[in-house]
């Protein structure tokens, strides 16, 4: 299997990051792709690439939520980062007019600039959006002659919204979302629209542990090797193996990351 979003910079790995990578591998996960959310974030993440090369691999961008940190210089340190080896996409970037820690003109504007970069240097996009569907879809049909391969990261939204980028051709990243009884259960009723070749599965550790995980741990933090429980989530849902699911996501994230 292949985990396409983790937050391994996260601080919640500080203590035991090696212990993390290693529970992850012997779980039969054989790449993860770290999440860049800021410039540092993302330098940090390519850090931790050169450690294991042939295991890690990552993104680089900015968030939504820390657009009203860029400036003038934000697009061309990006243009650097993403000419690393070991990056894959651009992103995490996006919208997110949920809890809008930066101003919505401001997502939209660096948001905007990182798809002309990514556009640029024809690199996949690792997206996010909350609530904010028609404004992304806005800006990304505005460049529809050179848009790279594109994935909705963490994707949590309705019917509307998954045909909307289906219809595009966009790729899905599903997480433990799914294993939410209360939360996930529209999801849960829509994950078999997403063709198989465009479905694959994150954890976003140290973030949404699978709900329906046993035993729980108690520290309550999401990590790669929880990554099994989502495959097995959604085999259950659309009545196929969990090594089906696992082979056509890992075939998949293959293809679309270049790893």
């Amino acid at each position: 299997m292949i985990d396409i979003g983790v937050n391994l910079t996260n601080r919640a790995f500080e203590g035991d990051r090696d212990a993390v990578l290693d529970r992850a591998k012997a779980a039969g996960i054989e790449a993860i792709v770290i999440t860049g959310t800021d410039l540092d974030e993302s330098r940090q993440a390519i850090d931790l690439c050169s450690e294991d090369p042939s295991f890690l691999f990552s993104t680089a961008g900015v968030h939504p939520h820390d657009a009203k940190d860029c400036n003038a210089e934000t697009i061309d340190t990006l243009r650097t980062l993403l000419s690393e080896d070991c990056v894959k996409a651009a992103g995490e970037c996006g919208l997110d007019f949920n809890r809008n820690y930066s101003p919505p003109v401001q997502q939209r504007e660096w948001f905007e600039k990182q798809v002309a970069l990514a556009c640029e240097v024809q690199m996949p996009l690792f997206l996010h959006e909350r609530e904010a569907a028609s404004a992304l879809l806005e800006i990304l049909d505005g460049f529809s002659t050179s848009l790279p391969p594109v994935v909705i990261h963490c994707f949590t939204a309705d019917r509307k919204d998954l045909t909307a980028y289906l219809d595009r051709g966009f790729h899905i990243g599903i997480t433990g979302w799914i294993c939410d009884e209360r939360r996930g259960s529209g999801l849960q009723e829509i994950v078999s629209l997403i063709p198989l070749d465009r479905l694959m599965i994150e954890t976003d550790a140290p973030f949404l542990l699978p709900r329906s995980l046993r035993p729980k741990p108690k520290s309550r933090r999401n990590e790669p090797h929880h990554l099994g429980e989502i495959r097995d989530t959604i085999a259950k849902l659309l009545g196929l193996s969990s090594d089906r699911i696992a082979e056509t996501t890992t075939r998949t994230a293959k293809a679309f990351f270049g790893i």
